[in-house]
């Protein structure tokens, strides 16, 4: 098949929502494939979509996910239009997305990975360990706030919804201390200062697929499959492959903390993942090894394990 590229009568529309840094990484996508395929930037079309999540009302009153329906908020109505044929394709960080895609969707590329840290930010402290008791820490984030209160339990956590600038400025009124954000959101908005240091791995494990951006498109438009693949970094689809499956396994709602990161290390996949209570009272941890074609057999199995070994007593929370 001859590949039809788009042209400025005919641009390849790119869904995407309109917050800086949902329209910075649609940019970056835009230009990959300006570069990949030598087009110009009017053969592109970015189409800002509205999505439940992005409700300036509901993000005021810190409204927490769970409550307002989970991951899926902030993706139903963008991939509607893509079913519909009103977009080609849709950007999306990938640690916002459901596990399972809608009927018709494929999510299979990804860009290369940023850094996968949190981000502390503060207008009055240089780290989370330099908190004091009592300090009050904002975040929307289910893993982040059991984290805090499973490792930091002098710490008061509050619900602390919005984008980038939306939280800096929460800080600014004094809402929280300090809040989380990913580093790699900053570093994309060219905002990395805002950061007053990075949360090491070993003492915040990472949101699945945190520092990815996921590039979403309809199962049977072939050639948005075929400009995609041109942009997919295969090392980067190894880990997603295993840190996915292990989310999938546990649990692919937005309802339950869950952490994981996958990493290549001496030609090997290295998985750590948990899963906590959301009062950060317990915590199951683990960590293996296996050949890096096995990554997503690896992250099932582990979550099988896990799930085993925390019981239905675990959950109960869910009521």
């Amino acid at each position: 098949m001859t590949l039809t590229l788009p042209t400025p009568a005919s641009p390849l529309k790119i869904g995407t929502r309109g917050s800086p840094l949902a329209l910075a990484q649609a940019y970056e996508t835009r230009t990959r494939l300006m570069a990949a395929f030598d087009l110009p930037e009017a053969a592109f079309e970015v189409v800002v979509i509205k999505t439940t999540g992005d409700d300036m009302a509901l993000i005021k009153t810190d409204t927490p996910l769970k409550t307002l329906g989970g991951k899926g908020l902030f993706t139903k109505e963008i991939e509607q239009s893509m079913l519909e044929g009103g977009i080609d394709i849709a950007v999306h960080s990938t640690k916002d997305m459901p596990v399972a895609q809608p009927e018709g969707l494929v999510l299979d590329t990804f860009l290369p990975r940023e850094d996968v840290r949190d981000a502390f930010v503060s207008l009055k402290y240089q780290s989370l360990q330099d908190l004091p008791e009592g300090a009050v820490v904002g975040s929307s984030s289910l893993r982040r706030r059991a984290q805090l209160l499973n490792r930091f339990p002098h710490l008061k956590v509050v619900e602390f919804r919005g984008n980038v600038q939306t939280r800096l400025k929460k800080l600014e009124d004094g809402v929280a201390d300090a809040t989380f954000l990913a580093a790699a959101g900053l570093n994309r908005l060219g905002m990395a200062d805002a950061a007053r240091s990075q949360v090491a791995p070993e003492d915040m494990l990472p949101a699945i697929a945190q520092g990815t951006i996921g590039i979403e498109r309809r199962e049977n438009d072939d050639r948005a499959g075929e400009m995609l693949a041109v942009l997919h970094h295969a090392e980067t689809g190894q880990r997603l492959a295993a840190e996915r499956a292990f989310l999938a396994a546990l649990d692919g709602s937005c309802e339950t903390p869950i952490a994981g990161l996958a990493t290549l290390e001496d030609g090997q996949l290295r998985l750590r993942g948990e899963v906590l209570r959301p009062d950060g009272s317990e915590v199951i941890r683990d960590e293996r090894f296996c050949a890096i074609s096995d990554g997503a057999a690896l992250g099932k199995a582990m979550a099988k394990d896990m799930l085993a070994q925390a019981g239905p007593d675990f959950f109960s929370w869910r009521g």
